[in-house]
């Protein structure tokens, strides 16, 4: 028995029906006589370029132990399978039960987003309190909400923007490493 590390790319409009394709995808292991040793939910992530005109994917990264002679019969499964937009399988020394650079990086850009958002909150709620005259606040509580919401536009736009190169180049130096793990077997 070897230990593999399956990373797939699925069908981004599975979302929905995520838990029963899972489940299907670990039976087929499960047959082709491979111990799914963790799994990894990495969830939809924009791609670097479309795919089959998809331009977001669904991450998901098994470590596998499994028998050699069943890889061919695997990677035809997954090769057939139209739920799949690509799939790298690769041979590894140990297998590791951590979470990979993706979930960081995606629990990072959630954590600044909320981060952003409650600055913005608190922002709005200082600039509201900061003025005494009750007269002169409802005039400009309109101007400032309307400069919030701007702001909090061009953040979240900002955001997005930066989520999205971190998205691409995380999602590449993956693949980097997966690919230079496999030349050095």
């Amino acid at each position: 028995m070897k230990n593999y590390e399956l990373a797939l790319i699925i069908n981004p409009d599975l979302a929905s029906r995520f838990n029963p394709y899972k489940e299907h995808l670990e039976s087929v292991l499960s047959e082709l006589d491979f111990k799914n040793i963790y799994c990894e939910n990495i969830g939809i992530r924009e791609l670097a370029y479309p795919i089959n005109e998809f331009s977001k994917g669904h991450y998901l990264i098994y470590q596998l132990e499994g028998n050699p002679s069943k890889i061919a019969d695997l990677e035809g499964k997954l090769k057939y399978d139209n739920a799949v937009l690509r799939h790298l399988m690769i041979n590894v020394e140990e297998l590791n039960s951590s979470d990979s650079f993706l979930t960081q990086d995606t629990r990072d850009s959630k954590k600044l987003a909320e981060e952003r958002a409650h600055e913005a909150k608190l922002k709005n709620e200082t600039s509201i309190n900061a003025d005494p005259d009750n007269s002169q606040t409802q005039s400009k509580d309109n101007s400032n909400s309307t400069q919030l919401k701007e702001t909090e536009e061009n953040d979240n736009d900002e955001a997005t923007e930066n989520n999205n190169a971190k998205d691409e180049s995380w999602a590449l130096k993956y693949l980097i490493i997966l690919i230079i793990r496999t030349l050095k077997f």
